[in-house]
């Protein structure tokens, strides 16, 4: 599942790479054949031939295995703050790292979608998502904050949990309906319509 680049990583780092994918791999194959909550970290440490301990080392959870990586989206939205132009305002800047974000590439993934199928069914899943969205939250607000210093606490706050709100909820809205562009747009432009001024 996961393409790993060997390039400029020391053996100990590529045999780590390829034990986490894997455990992603494996969680992702039993999760799929067994059920979410049918499938143990034992089982998934048996299935990549490591043992519990090892698996330890990767994630503290199972449910870590289905959010594997950081969320492009926020590393999208940190790079736009950083990079705002003078004219911007700050609901520009958030809409413009979304425009130029790779959302459906993202939430297209195999993993991905299967995180969309159990999420409203496993409480643990829809913790680690929440913990996740409210990490994210904290993130862009601290940073939209330091780009506008006369942007209120509150403002920011309201901005930001309108803006990764708005974009979480529509992908659970939309689910897999539709052309993976067309999907995308739809996200945008609701998004837009909720933060813009």
């Amino acid at each position: 599942m996961d393409d790993i680049s060997d390039k400029g990583l020391s053996l100990r780092e590529r045999k780590r790479q390829r034990t986490r994918a894997r455990l992603i791999d494996a969680g992702y194959r039993l999760f799929t054949e067994r059920g979410y909550d049918e499938t143990t970290v034992a089982d998934i440490a048996a299935a990549a031939d490591i043992g519990t301990r090892t698996f330890s080392a990767y994630f503290e959870t199972k449910e870590q295995l289905l959010f594997p990586e950081a969320d492009p989206r926020v590393t999208t939205a940190l790079r736009a703050i950083a990079e705002r132009s003078p004219s911007e305002t700050p609901a520009q800047v958030l809409l413009r790292g979304l425009s130029s974000a790779s959302i459906d590439e993202e939430a297209s993934s195999p993993v991905a979608q299967l995180r969309m199928r159990l999420l409203p069914h496993v409480p643990a899943v829809q913790a680690r998502a929440l913990r996740l969205q409210l990490e994210a939250q904290r993130q862009i607000t601290a940073a939209l904050r330091e780009a506008f210093p006369r942007l209120e606490a509150v403002q920011a706050a309201a901005l930001v949990g309108a803006f990764v709100g708005g974009v979480a909820a529509a992908f659970y809205a939309l689910g897999e309906s539709g052309d993976a562009d067309e999907r995308t747009q739809q996200v945008r432009d609701a998004v837009a319509e909720i933060v813009s001024p």
